[in-house]
């Protein structure tokens, strides 16, 4: 398996933020691992972090949406790909933009 590529967070544009944020999945994902940033912060598994009932080709596309709108990054370990946010680069490209959309409906 190819290494992931993550775009630069200047590269990427406020739209493609918002509309990988949009898809009440990948809200769900990206809730799961701002949470695990608070405790561990290492990071989660795809299995882990997505919703179990979502079938795994699924599961991938929502991850890669995830990763081309610089929401997270992935590596790979083993078997499993962890998944962690980037929550310290989007803060800082898009300050309070996270806490606003995780804090909306919760």
């Amino acid at each position: 398996m190819a290494p992931f590529t993550h775009p630069n967070l200047n590269d990427v544009q406020l739209a493609s933020v918002l509309h990988a944020l949009s898809d009440p999945t990948r809200l769900e994902i990206v809730r799961r691992l701002d949470d695990d940033r608070g405790k561990r912060g290492e990071g989660l598994a795809c299995s882990c972090a997505a919703p179990e009932e979502l079938p795994r080709a699924t599961i991938s596309n929502h991850f890669t949406i995830l990763r081309s709108a610089g929401l997270i990054e992935s590596r790979k370990e083993g078997t499993k790909v962890i998944n962690r946010l980037r929550r310290g680069d989007l803060d800082a490209r898009y300050p309070g933009l996270l806490d606003a959309v995780l804090g909306a409906g919760s």
